[in-house]
C-alpha cells in the first residue's frame, strides 16, 4: 500500500478552547482520553476520535473568525428527541425542526464555536 495509514480522526481548532473541551465533555458525557491542558483534548467515539485542539499563537488568526464550515460533525443517536433535549439543556438548542430524509430523522446544531453537528436516528 503506497498510502500506508494506521488511523483517522477529526480534529477541530478553537480560540475558547476550555469552553469547547467542556462542551464536548457535556455533550458526550465522557472526559477527554487523551488531555493536555489548554492545548489539546481527545475524545474515542464509537469509529472515530475526535480531537479539539487550541491553535499556536501564530495561527490563531487562521481560526478567529467562525465561517461557515463545510464539515459536520453527525452523531448517530438511538432516540432523537432525548438528544435535542439533552442539546437544549446544555444551552444550545438546535435552531431548526426536525427533518425527514430517506436515510431517518434528523436536525442541526451548534457547539458553541459555531460548528455544525448533525444529530441523525436510523428509521428502524
Amino acid at each position: 500500500m503506497v498510502f500506508a495509514y494506521t488511523q483517522a480522526l477529526v480534529t477541530i481548532a478553537s480560540v475558547n478552547w476550555e469552553k469547547l473541551v467542556n462542551f464536548y465533555t457535556q455533550l458526550l458525557e465522557a472526559q477527554p482520553s487523551s488531555l493536555i491542558p489548554s492545548i489539546y483534548a481527545e475524545f474515542q467515539l464509537p469509529g472515530l476520535t475526535l480531537g479539539i485542539f487550541q491553535p499556536d499563537k501564530n495561527h490563531t488568526w487562521e481560526f478567529a473568525t467562525s465561517a461557515k464550515s463545510k464539515i459536520s460533525l453527525c452523531l448517530e443517536v438511538s432516540n432523537l428527541e432525548a438528544a435535542i433535549a439533552h442539546l437544549t439543556n446544555l444551552g444550545y438548542p438546535p435552531p431548526g425542526k426536525i427533518s425527514t430524509p430517506s436515510h431517518g430523522r434528523e436536525i442541526y446544531a451548534y457547539d458553541p464555536d459555531g460548528n455544525r453537528l448533525i444529530l441523525h436516528q436510523k428509521y428502524t
